[in-house]
């Protein structure tokens, strides 16, 4: 799975993101509005699943074809299966990622601490028409122009 990140700059500042699940599956994620500061909830938790190597969260979901209500695709019964049987994984990828982000806030080193760091980098220098693209599960990210 291929996840590419997007700065947006309509009336306000968006962060915007989709999954490619091979050649003709395309997962188009949803708006959140930028921080002022650091990495977008879902640039975040995508680095925290992948540095992590836990498999299923919601990042790894979607990549084994979960369709959440969040995202732009019809929901279909295997999309749903695939969520109900990770449904308390999904629960604790979340607090996984919010641990993991508030212990790198507070200057903590653990195994996603350089993840962080690098991705924050990228992602404070990422220019209009460029992305952050990831291929699952890597939590090394690289800057492509659109």
């Amino acid at each position: 799975m291929r996840v590419t990140f997007a700065k947006r700059y309509d009336k306000r500042a968006y962060c915007t993101w989709e999954a490619r699940l091979g050649k003709r599956r395309r997962v188009p994620g949803s708006l959140m509005p930028l921080p002022k500061s650091g990495l977008p909830h879902d640039v975040a938790q995508y680095v925290i699943e992948a540095a992590t190597g836990y498999q299923h969260g919601f990042w790894g979901c979607i990549a084994d074809g979960a369709t959440f209500k969040s995202t732009g695709r019809k929901r279909t019964k295997p999309g749903r299966a695939v969520i109900a049987e990770h449904r308390a994984e999904v629960v604790a990828s979340e607090h996984l990622a919010n641990h993991q982000l508030f212990a790198w806030k507070c200057g903590e080193k653990s195994i996603v601490s350089e993840a962080l760091d690098r991705a924050t980098a990228q992602w404070s220098q990422l220019r209009a028409g460029e992305h952050l693209v990831f291929v699952w599960p890597s939590p090394t990210g690289e800057v492509e122009a659109a």
